[in-house]
């Protein structure tokens, strides 16, 4: 089984990411996490290695390509970054998810997990990672991130909990892989 899992920051992609690794016993690949630890490693905020990445197109492009590798070479995983549905994109055979959640909603949750900031900074911040993202995505692919139609399942994490969005995303996942 292979399953993407998509979202704007703060949407739930890594928690609901995580828990359907352990309930589905498959491999988690997080790119976001590749990303921050790139951040880290060279001493660098998210806004400032995302600028970077915007100056610089190998960043993207070579996790990108990683992506891209990994969802059409392994079996028994879920890749999750902003672009793992896009990066299968063609392959009925991948289950692809996106995350949603209003914006003020997401600043809310990346407020409590970073704890560094005000309200107020944090939606500054957000609004600008996501319109570089957005730029570069356009630029480098042609994807609109904001077009949906290539997820299999869409589903608004504000709704419920993370326990209660995962038993809904379950049962979703086992209707389209059908019995074992």
């Amino acid at each position: 089984m292979q399953i993407t899992v998509s979202g704007l920051p703060g949407s739930g992609t890594s928690t609901l990411s995580k828990l359907l690794a352990e309930c589905y016993d498959l491999e988690l690949i997080s790119s976001g996490e590749i990303f921050r630890r790139m951040a880290r490693e060279r001493g660098m905020s998210l806004a400032e290695f995302g600028a970077l990445a915007e100056r610089d197109p190998s960043i993207d492009l070579d996790i990108d390509k990683n992506q891209k590798a990994i969802i059409h070479s392994r079996e028994n995983i879920i890749l999750e970054s902003r672009l793992a549905g896009h990066m299968a994109q063609g392959r009925s055979d991948v289950i692809k998810i996106w995350i949603k959640a209003p914006l003020l909603t997401r600043v809310k949750r990346i407020q409590r997990r970073e704890k560094t900031i005000s309200f107020d900074e944090e939606l500054k911040k957000t609004v600008e990672r996501e319109r570089s993202e957005t730029l570069r995505y356009k630029n480098y692919y042609g994807i609109d991130i904001t077009d949906l139609s290539i997820y299999d399942i869409v589903i608004d994490s504000e709704k419920w909990n993370q326990y209660q969005t995962l038993d809904i995303l379950r049962v979703a996942i086992d209707a389209l892989v059908g019995p074992e």
